[in-house]
């Protein structure tokens, strides 16, 4: 850092080589949202100077670019970029602040380079996605043996009725070890909201929290929500990039913030806004790969303030 503070004062650009190249994988079962059904992930690995790796991945539906807009700005950069180029990268692309700011912390101090390291640690173990209906009651045993204990289940998908069907069979089989996150994406009424939060207050199985139960646009009444029910309510879409969750801050969320680094932007501003608010953050995936996860995980081992498992439990999604 201090080379970087000194070149920085003396003026010096300094300049890497720049390439970038395609991917795309199949999910091995469609991940079926309120969102829709989702069955290719696609993204785009940047490199630096040979040795720095960074990941976009985009999520479009969910409040970042789209993959073409992503494509079409690696497309218009020189084959040489500077660092005052990466850190001018407007904020309606946050997963390519991500993925040039991740590649640049890969080039290191020139020793040892981040991207050739270890995973770093997780701050607590991962959260295993389970598959939407009914699949989740046979899911999580397997999953169980794999060690993991928190698990993450879509609603919002079908009937309510059906899966408050579902719920219950699933509440009563789990262990009493186990943590259940409810994920709605944005996907229920107000009425429906209500329901779920109440049956969750009533139960004693351990729900961490209901994530996103409203639409975007309806942060007062989540706010409202989280007042009235002893269930934890987690925002996710609602602050899917940095700008989103400044703007929930500052209108007075206090709860539980859901962090996707991947299309959150910038990391190093992530950094500061976490470190400077102390906020209560559950870093999640994007189904990105290796790469991207390595840089995402970074983040949530320096970040996370509570002993909450990151979302990073979705290997059994997408063919590795």
């Amino acid at each position: 850092m201090h080379a970087e503070a000194q070149r920085r004062r003396e003026g010096e650009v300094r300049g890497y080589q720049f390439d970038f190249r395609c991917y795309r994988r199949r999910f091995l079962q469609p991940l079926v949202t309120s969102h829709g059904i989702w069955h290719t992930r696609e993204g785009i690995i940047v490199c630096l100077g040979n040795c720095g790796y960074g990941e976009i991945a985009p999520i479009s539906w969910f409040g970042s670019e789209t993959l073409e807009q992503a494509l079409d700005f690696c497309r218009q950069l020189p084959v040489e970029v500077t660092e005052e180029m990466i850190f001018s990268i407007p904020d309606n692309l946050p997963a390519c602040q991500f993925g040039f700011e991740s590649a640049l912390g890969g080039m290191g101090s020139g020793e040892k380079k981040q991207n050739s390291s270890p995973l770093p640690p997780a701050p607590c173990p991962p959260a295993s996605l389970l598959p939407s209906g009914e699949g989740a009651l046979n899911q999580w045993k397997a999953l169980w043996k794999q060690g993991y204990r928190t698990f993450k289940w879509k609603i919002g998908v079908d009937a309510i009725s059906r899966e408050l069907e579902i719920f219950d069979l699933l509440t009563r089989t789990l262990p009493p070890a186990a943590k259940l996150r409810l994920d709605a994406n944005g996907g229920l009424s107000y009425e429906e909201a209500k329901l779920w939060l109440g049956t969750c207050d009533d139960i004693s199985a351990n729900i961490e929290f209901l994530e996103q139960p409203l639409p975007v646009e309806q942060f007062s009444a989540m706010l409202e929500l989280s007042a009235v029910f002893k269930t934890a309510i987690a925002l996710d879409e609602s602050v899917a990039t940095l700008q989103q969750l400044k703007h929930c801050f500052e209108k007075g969320w206090r709860g539980i913030f859901v962090i996707k680094p991947g299309i959150a932007g910038s990391p190093s501003r992530l950094r500061d806004f976490c470190q400077q608010h102390q906020i209560d953050a559950v870093f999640s995936s994007v189904f990105e790969t290796e790469i991207g996860r390595q840089a995402a995980l970074q983040l949530a081992a320096e970040l996370s303030q509570q002993n909450r498992a990151v979302g990073f439990g979705i290997n059994h999604f997408l063919d590795v």
